[in-house]
């Protein structure tokens, strides 16, 4: 009989591989093996510091057993993996996967090969939007099968689990649908929460209708949630604390593209962006945080004029509306879909997808939105990823102990007061802010570790 796995989640549904390969993972130069224990990290620059690193590191692996050497096409970790290579006396093998953002990328392993070593797993994947069941068609083709997930009704809910008959049922984060879950708790081996995450004001609730939601919560077998917070808000909720662990978050674990400085560079002359120029990203900006944005770079700009703000609105369609804006503040604005080489702007709107990583990149400050006003913040591990000073106003309620962690790191900072936006466009102290953006990339590799421990979740329902 085929095992099968019903997932709520995009790609946190795997098995571990052999035990022998190591892999060298762009990620700072970050070397991992496959069960994605660290094993050593040498500087990204390979400078004389880097490759004592580097040869350190392959002489301490020099009495590790294992069968392949797997590294990243790009140059500072080919050059990595080839130095360990030189003490353990493999052939390093290059995979251009290593560096892409993709969904069912695990560290350099994608689903298709562990579909390839678990041929008899079928995975069932679910979306609940247009735009995730579209983005699973397009990046999960390893997948049996790929659907809506049910209105949350008890017939239709029934006829779904009969028909799919899945042994393992996955959720992810916070998605509690009352008929769902009762039924899976009947038809499955289990019902596993990974990367759990409750909110504040979901917290209140719950102990608010303790009753009711312990009724649904009784259908969950294992609880693998991101902090401690979210284990006491469930334990608060009447869940047994014996059924809940902390696993870290899962969207910690994030595998940006690398560009190398010379895309970078090329990237800055065809927006016109000179060498000496300032750069400010704003990114996943809402609907009452645009103009506060803007209205503090004017302010910065009259002390100094060489800023710039490359500012993406969450939802492209606003493009329209918060250009209005930067000409009401008689500040010169471009597109990203309309400017041209030497077109002057103090402000370019990002009306684009899929591109703001790549701007990330090139800012010299970053900018989480979501975050002045009352929404709950943004995702601040892009950024993060690239090394970049992070900045966000007081609301990062849906990020909080990710937030926590960040600012007693010192390697972001939050805008209180009025005149702290327009401080951050003044780049008072650049060595300040370049050191806190080195302390941003370490503090979010030293937030791994929770696919291994989700791994290890999934597998103990699956033996």
């Amino acid at each position: 009989m085929r095992a099968k796995i019903l997932s709520m989640s995009r790609s946190e549904i795997t098995d571990t591989p052999p035990k022998t390969t190591l892999l060298v993972v762009r990620h700072g130069e970050t070397v991992w093996n496959v069960e994605r224990r660290f094993q050593g990290q040498c500087d990204s620059s390979l400078t004389e510091t880097g490759l004592a690193q580097a040869m350190a590191l392959g002489q301490r692996l020099s009495t590790s057993r294992f069968n392949e050497l797997i590294a990243s096409d790009l140059g500072r970790a080919l050059d990595t993996a080839k130095i360990i290579a030189e003490h353990t006396g493999h052939t390093v093998q290059q995979d251009q996967r290593l560096r892409e953002r993709n969904y069912g990328l695990l560290e350099g392993l994608t689903l298709p090969e562990i579909k390839d070593r678990h041929p008899d797993w079928i995975i069932q994947f679910s979306a609940l939007t247009h735009t995730g069941f579209q983005m699973a068609h397009k990046e999960l083709s390893c997948v049996d099968t790929i659907f809506f997930i049910p209105l949350d009704f008890g017939p239709v809910v029934r006829k779904f689990f009969k028909q799919l008959k899945p042994d393992l049922f996955i959720l992810a984060e916070s998605e509690f649908w009352p008929n769902l879950l009762r039924e899976a708790g009947k038809k499955t081996r289990g019902v596993l929460l990974i990367n759990g995450r409750i909110s504040s004001r979901s917290g209140r609730r719950f102990v608010t209708f303790k009753y009711f939601m312990r009724r649904i919560f009784q259908n969950i077998s294992f609880f693998l949630v991101q902090t401690d917070r979210d284990k006491a808000s469930l334990v608060n909720a009447g869940v047994d604390a014996d059924l809940i662990a902390v696993g870290g978050n899962l969207k910690a674990e994030i595998d940006l593209p690398f560009f190398p400085e010379e895309a970078l560079v090329n990237l800055k002359k065809s927006l016109g962006i000179e060498d000496a120029r300032k750069i400010v990203v704003a990114g996943s900006t809402r609907k009452g945080e645009e103009e506060q944005i803007l209205s503090a770079l004017v302010r910065a700009r009259k002390q100094r004029a060489d800023i710039q703000l490359i500012l993406a609105p969450r939802h492209v369609e606003r493009a329209e509306e918060v250009e209005k804006l930067c000409e009401k503040l008689d500040l010169k604005v471009q597109r990203r879909t309309a400017v041209q080489p030497g077109d002057p702007w103090d402000v370019l709107i990002l009306d684009t997808l899929g591109e703001l990583a790549r701007f990330y990149a090139v800012s010299d400050v970053s900018f989480v939105g979501g975050s002045l006003i009352p929404w709950g913040g943004q995702n601040l591990l892009e950024p993060a990823f690239y090394g970049k000073p992070i900045f966000f106003g007081p609301h990062m309620d849906n990020f909080a102990h990710m937030t926590q962690v960040f600012l007693e790191a010192d390697s972001a900072r939050v805008l209180r007061e009025d005149g702290d936006l327009e401080k951050m466009f003044l780049f008072e102290d650049e060595q300040a802010l370049t050191l806190m953006g080195h302390r941003a990339k370490k503090t979010l590799e030293a937030l791994s570790g929770a696919t291994e421990k989700t791994l290890s979740a999934i597998e103990d329902f699956m033996d």
